[in-house]
């Protein structure tokens, strides 16, 4: 039995399609923030996360005739910007880093709310201070969901190394949480 999407914005791509520019504009609105996220979350920087967005949506539109909607398109063009994300990161000649080994630690549940933001910035600061080899697998997994076998297909690596760098990447992070008082 053949899987079938169902796109609640399938007329906007459409009309896209079509060359509509007002379909394109209201197709960016809706999808904009949260692939401005993916991509920030994975090339760790601002201005070349506003630089993946923008090409990405590019690349959408201009290739949009070859989206066969076989998924729905918002799932379509997160592929997108995570293809343009990692390309960056190989742009800076990303390395995936060995790091020692790190005893897990275990963060502690927040108290309050103002405690719960103190732990959620520290944490996307921690994130922002590993490894991008480990930052990408961490945030594929976590954040976007995908499991080790699309990783290592997305990134171009074995199956044990993105299982590897996830642990490794837990563990440094666990490791900067502890550092920041964070975790214990």
């Amino acid at each position: 039995m053949e899987t079938v999407y169902i796109d609640k914005h399938a007329d906007l791509v459409n009309d896209c399609r079509n060359g509509n520019r007002k379909a394109q504009f209201e197709i960016y609105k809706l999808y904009a923030t949260a692939m401005y996220n993916v991509a920030l979350r994975i090339v760790n920087d601002d201005a070349e996360a506003e630089d993946v967005l923008q090409e990405a949506f590019l690349d959408a539109f201009n290739r949009i005739a070859d989206f066969r909607q076989e998924t729905t398109f918002g799932l379509w063009l997160k592929q997108i910007v995570i293809n343009r994300s990692i390309n960056y990161l190989r742009k800076r000649k990303m390395e995936m880093v060995s790091v020692d080994s790190v005893a897990d630690v275990a963060d502690e549940p927040a108290a309050d709310f103002e405690e719960a933001h103190l732990k959620v910035e520290a944490i996307k600061s921690a994130m922002a201070e590993l490894p991008d080899g480990y930052r990408v697998v961490l945030s594929l997994y976590l954040f976007e969901g995908y499991d080790h076998e699309e990783i290592a297909h997305i990134l171009k690596i074995t199956e044990n190394t993105s299982r590897t760098q996830y642990m490794r990447a837990k563990r440094k992070l666990n490791s900067l949480l502890v550092t920041k008082g964070v975790a214990r």
